[in-house]
């Protein structure tokens, strides 16, 4: 309850000094917004200290009341370029769990003038309530009202009391405002999340049946008319070994030079399935193998301080496996570049992977790239791609890790 008070007074400060900040950010802005574009470098410092200024209201009540809120979060914009940027700070502008915080400051601001009211009257009665003994002739205030004296200590000790419950009114009325305003916060961001787990269930499942399809594919079109053929060859040397040796020996080595690629080709399935490489070896090795196999120079530039989970390094691990195959059948590149940073800081795994072919390409449902993207969110991450006409073409990859 005294921390609650003292918060109110605190604000009746604060409060004015922010909003009036807010103010002239707000009208700068509008007003030189014509002239030269001036006025936006006001506005987007206005959206921006709007978004801190609702982030400390937001861990001050939780500091209060233990209400166990997460903290606010930036809005991003999953677009690139400039107007990536623009739509981020829209985002931002129109976040409803900022602008919550946000009013609930300026309603507390309020409330603290009042407090800051109750609390002079409360200073000033207590004071009044020991008139008789610095002014035995006098007259006595408290809250502009004027009395005698000799009732002073009755009427100070009265006024007191009821300014002290009101004060305490004011931290009660204050703790039912956070609840309203701030605590939906939380369960806006828990119902996001909710439905986050169940996008991320639903491309887990999508991913999945992506890559069966792909197994199947593979195995159709490659090992199996290889194999196919093996049998059929072997067939034929089996008629040919009395009769005609030569050729029948002949058939038995061809037999085997297909024999020794459906064993590469089932590898290279298995790689696509599980690299067993990368448990042992971690993500620099395998992608350094990946690299080494690649039809196109690749350069890899890994930088991670320890390990970031099997999951966060199996999803990058198959994003640029996918990518640098992508390149190498469609991009007619001629180099490509591998990126990869661990941000321990934000709990992030980066990576980038670009070419510099002839760009254009897009997500098609069920193919590689829907598969990359399946795959990231499926972890929570966040998959982009940039690959406009002429090339280069770039792909992002963002993952939570374990580190």
């Amino acid at each position: 309850m005294l921390g609650a008070i003292a918060h109110l007074v605190f604000l009746g400060l604060y409060g004015v000094a922010v909003f009036t900040v807010l103010s002239a950010l707000l009208a700068t802005g509008l007003g030189l917004l014509v002239v030269l574009g001036i006025g936006a470098l006001f506005l987007l410092g206005f959206v921006y200290l709007l978004f801190g200024v609702a982030y400390l209201e937001t861990a001050r009540i939780e500091g209060l009341y233990q209400f166990g809120l997460p903290m606010l979060r930036a809005r991003r914009s999953p677009k690139r370029g400039f107007g990536g940027f623009l739509h981020t700070v829209w985002l931002q502008f129109i976040d409803g769990g900022m602008w919550r915080a946000v009013a609930h400051l300026a309603i507390a601001t309020v409330l603290g003038w009042v407090a800051l009211f109750l609390v002079s009257g409360v200073v000033r009665s207590i004071a009044a309530a020991f008139a008789p003994l610095y002014a035995p002739d006098g007259v006595a205030s408290a809250f502009g009202f004027r009395y005698d004296v000799a009732v002073a200590p009755v009427v100070g000790t009265i006024v007191a009391v009821l300014a002290l419950a009101a004060l305490v009114g004011l931290a009660l009325l204050h703790g039912v405002l956070a609840r309203v305003l701030i605590a939906p916060i939380r369960e806006a961001q828990l119902a996001a999340a909710a439905r986050d787990a169940t996008t991320q269930r639903a491309d887990a499942i999508r991913a999945s049946d992506v890559e069966r399809t792909r197994i199947e594919r593979d195995l159709h079109d490659g090992v199996q008319p290889r194999l196919v053929s093996v049998g059929m060859t072997l067939g034929l040397a089996q008629q040919k070994i009395d009769t005609d040796p030569q050729s029948a020996k002949d058939l038995v080595s061809e037999a085997h030079t297909s024999t020794k690629a459906a064993i590469t080709e089932l590898r290279q399935l298995a790689r696509g399935i599980h690299a067993s490489v990368l448990d042992d070896r971690g993500l620099d090795a395998a992608l350094s193998a990946v690299a080494s196999r690649s039809h196109i120079p690749v350069s890899v530039d890994v930088r991670m301080p320890a390990r970031a989970g099997r999951d966060a390094e199996a999803a990058v691990y198959f994003a640029i496996a996918e990518s640098l195959t992508n390149a190498a059948k469609h991009s007619r590149a001629t180099e490509a570049r591998v990126t990869v940073r661990a941000r321990p800081d934000g709990g992030v795994l980066w990576a980038r992977v670009e070419d510099n072919g002839i760009g254009g390409a897009r997500v098609l449902p069920g193919g590689g790239l829907d598969g990359i993207q399946n795959r990231i969110a499926a972890i929570g991450g966040t998959a982009r791609l940039d690959s406009p006409a002429g090339g280069p073409t770039s792909l992002e990859v963002s993952v939570p890790c374990a580190s």
